[in-house]
């Protein structure tokens, strides 16, 4: 049976309402009349609107917060709609590790009191100081949080396939090489990363028509939530890119757990982060296993374009029907080349939706099916490396399991 698109059924009349109230407060009809608020004074229509719409639906779905704060003229940061509240949920946060390993209570984790591998416990250790502590399992920064090493990146990783390679690093050095001298100065590298002295005029975002088709189009998120930490993971049957096989999430479920990957094309963030999860598969790709899902395109030519996803040769139109939509998960696949299995989402988005994964999206589901850890809403929650804590710490328990067995007999 086909998902609706809310978790909560909301009457049509009230869905109704808000689109057109938000259509009337952007409209160029609205504008041209100006400020006409009932509320503060001064205050747009549109704010008043938006401000309306929060103040008298405390318990609104996520979607309504990224629609109120697209008409106050959100670019959509991390801190706007829908990002506000959808943070990553995982039942291995610090408070329920710490409860289970420190067994002197002293506010950290020993080596001797963790039962996994050095190298678990390893990768645990995030800051490398030997214990595990609180700010091991610190995510609070979003995914796109600036930083050099992001934009070395960037400015490296010249195909947008999220891998940077020998000969990547071999044209960056010849190309920053000045006078060809077979080193690189200080002043070369201050040169090729030198930082904007001051940020970039406003002016050259999406418009609010853009972002509010995106939003209902499911272009830049599932209009829902997406199951919780506890919730038994929904079933799914989907066909794999090439067509050859179909896949259905209980079949996989159980004797490994499984890591669920929602991405699509366009999405500029996600592809940055491909090399991250191929990563991740080939760790733990024995003791876990990977599947993605494809779905639609956040950034499609016929929506919000992305620059950037021109200068990388990603340009292409939301694919109208389920044979497009493969053909460019196979494009995708063939860029990212990330080993495991690739299932392709229906035209109704019907398993995009249900896990609210587009346009990026990690899932942790256990080996009872139930789901462990997720992600916040992409590109800003999209963090490998906060999937990669929970996986390690749900790989502990059958451990930790043999050995209470042990113990009672």
């Amino acid at each position: 049976m086909k998902e609706r698109l809310l978790t909560r059924p909301l009457p049509n009349r009230l869905r109704f309402a808000a689109v057109v109230l938000g259509i009337a407060a952007w409209s160029p009809i609205a504008q041209a009349q100006g400020p006409q608020s009932s509320g503060k004074p001064g205050e747009p229509e549109n704010v008043a609107v938006a401000r309306a719409i929060e103040d008298s639906w405390p318990d609104r779905p996520e979607w309504l917060d990224m629609f109120a704060d697209i008409l106050q003229g959100s670019q959509l940061g991390p801190n706007d709609g829908w990002f506000r509240r959808a943070v990553s949920q995982t039942r291995f946060d610090w408070k329920a590790v710490n409860k289970t390993y420190d067994r002197d209570h002293d506010g950290r984790i020993a080596r001797q009191e963790f039962p996994g591998s050095d190298a678990d416990f390893s990768r645990l250790d995030r800051d490398h100081d030997h214990v595990l502590t609180e700010a091991d399992f610190d995510f609070s920064a979003h995914a796109l949080t600036p930083s050099v090493g992001a934009m070395v990146f960037s400015r490296i990783d010249r195909d947008g396939n999220g891998k940077v390679t020998p000969d990547e690093l071999d044209t960056f050095f010849k190309a920053t090489d000045s006078g060809q001298r077979g080193f690189l100065s200080l002043s070369d590298l201050q040169d090729a990363f030198r930082m904007p002295s001051r940020p970039p005029s406003g002016g050259g975002g999406p418009s609010k028509e853009t972002l509010i088709r995106g939003l209902f189009r499911q272009e830049i998120g599932s209009l829902q939530p997406g199951p919780v930490v506890g919730d038994s993971a929904p079933d799914f049957t989907l066909k794999t890119n090439d067509g050859k096989q179909e896949i259905a999430l209980s079949k996989r479920v159980g004797p490994k757990p499984v890591v669920l990957v929602f991405g699509n094309f366009t999405c500029g963030p996600f592809r940055n982060q491909a090399g991250n999860v191929e990563k991740l598969y080939r760790l733990y790709g024995d003791r876990a296993t990977f599947l993605m899902v494809y779905v639609r395109e956040a950034h499609p030519t016929d929506g919000w374009q992305m620059e950037s996803n021109e200068r990388v040769g990603v340009a292409l139109e939301q694919p109208k029907s389920y044979d497009d939509r493969a053909r460019v998960a196979q494009m995708c696949t063939a860029r990212l080349d990330l080993g495991f299995p690739v299932l392709v989402d229906t035209m109704d988005d019907a398993v995009g939706a249900r896990y609210s994964g587009m346009p990026s999206r990690l899932y942790l589901i256990d080996r009872q099916g139930k789901v462990a850890f997720k992600n916040g809403r992409g590109p800003f929650g999209f963090k490998p490396a906060e999937l990669e804590q929970s996986l390690l710490l749900l790989l502990q328990e059958p451990v930790r399991a043999t050995e209470a067995d042990a113990a009672g007999q």
